[in-house]
């Protein structure tokens, strides 16, 4: 008799146990949904996506139409610029040397690739030159700047916007009133 109460409770504990499982579930699921219907998520999801097809754009400005040019001066031999590289150690038949990373790399050698870490390097000071083109002419055009000037708030020594009146972080007063006396006993000296 005894087993058989131990058996329904078990089962009654199980019973239990699987509904608090399904409303912590159905709880996780409910937020997910919740977060992921915010106007911000999307903003954000929309703005990776652009973001990421717009970097692809200037990676292959940099790569196929600036650096050709640059890879025809003088000392920079006869290779595309991503194909320049060192032999640091040569691999069982690299004896007469290589023509392409991807040959040394097949054959085993060790291999210095300056040349994809430049083609990145001017990739990475494009981008950064059209984005602040790009907040310029929206600054321009909208009378209204995405690039925020700061200072250091001479109280709190924290990074705030130069145009502020108080400090968001110290609540202190920008214009002076933390340097003036406001207390009624200084102002007694009987």
């Amino acid at each position: 008799m005894a087993l058989g109460l131990d058996r329904e409770a078990a089962q009654e504990r199980l019973l239990n146990g699987t509904n608090t499982v399904v409303r912590r579930v159905r709880s996780a699921w409910s937020g997910f949904i919740d977060f992921l219907g915010r106007d911000n998520v999307l903003e954000v999801a929309v703005g990776l996506m652009i973001a990421a097809s717009f970097s692809g754009v200037v990676k292959s400005l940099v790569s196929d139409i600036l650096l050709p040019p640059i890879s025809l001066l003088p000392f920079m031999s006869h290779k595309n610029l991503p194909e320049k590289f060192w032999v640091l150690r040569n691999g069982p038949t690299g004896d007469k040397g290589y023509n392409t990373v991807k040959q040394a790399a097949d054959d085993g050698a060790i291999t210095m690739n300056y040349g994809v870490f430049m083609d990145n390097t001017f990739t990475f000071l494009s981008l950064g030159f059209v984005l602040y083109g790009i907040a310029q002419l929206y600054a321009i055009l909208s009378k209204d700047s995405i690039i925020k000037h700061t200072v250091r708030c001479p109280y709190c020594r924290k990074y705030i916007s130069e145009k502020a009146r108080r400090c968001v972080n110290c609540t202190s007063w920008l214009d002076g009133r933390e340097d003036r006396e406001t207390s009624a006993l200084a102002n007694n000296n009987d």
